[in-house]
């Protein structure tokens, strides 16, 4: 297999349109609830919140059930080294910005005493 930078982003180009409203609303709650959490007085290292990071942990494993599906394929096709790296990578991300989202909205909720 030959893979050129320029075939990425073809495939790319074809990949992201579908999806790009859902990307974008994910992005816009993300850079919302870090906006309004850091105007209250919310800072990534002086909160804790556990719930937060089981519910991203949670987010993430089930990107594991639900990705495939939203691709329209099975867990059982997922057979090369490249495929498994994609989808955990995947997963990764949905973990991430889950608990980015969420850790700031537990602070705004909880307030900062609450750990």
């Amino acid at each position: 297999m030959n893979f050129t930078l320029a075939g990425i982003f073809a495939v790319l180009s074809h990949a992201i349109p579908p999806f790009l409203p859902l990307i974008l609303a994910i992005l816009a709650l993300l850079v919302l609830a870090q906006l309004i959490g850091r105007l209250r007085g919310y800072r990534l290292t002086d909160y804790r919140c556990l719930p937060a990071g089981i519910a991203a942990l949670l987010a993430g494993l089930s990107t594991l059930w639900w990705l495939p599906m939203l691709t329209y394929s099975r867990l059982g096709l997922v057979a090369t080294l490249t495929d498994w790296a994609a989808l955990i990578a995947a997963a990764l991300g949905v973990a991430l910005i889950t608990w980015l989202v969420l850790h700031p909205l537990s602070y705004l909720v909880r307030g900062p005493r609450g750990q």
